[in-house]
């Protein structure tokens, strides 16, 4: 099992959508309820989002440094529960 990271922004109404899938998706599956989950606010703590400088958007979610999506203006809550839920997925899948 791999930890989900994700990058957010203090007010950023995609990133409370995507704080909001998380708690959705891991109240509904085991699975996804033992995947670790690493919020970095990109503001309070710069040098932990520094590695990740290859996005634009926030939310941004990472597996071991690979950007598995990046959110985009107008993103859904629909579109972002679902690529967290791809994300919970292959980080349930993922073995080390």
């Amino acid at each position: 099992m791999k930890t989900l990271t994700i990058l957010v922004m203090r007010g950023c109404p995609y990133c409370l959508m995507a704080k909001r899938a998380v708690e959705a998706l891991q109240s509904e599956d085991e699975r996804f309820a033992r995947v670790p989950v690493r919020w970095i606010d990109e503001n309070r703590d710069r040098e932990a989002a520094l590695p990740y400088s290859d996005y634009w958007y926030v939310p941004s979610l990472y597996i071991d440094g690979e950007k598995l999506y990046e959110a985009n203006p107008g993103d859904s809550y629909e579109a972002i529960l679902e690529q967290v839920r791809l994300g919970l997925e292959r980080a349930a899948q993922d073995t080390i």
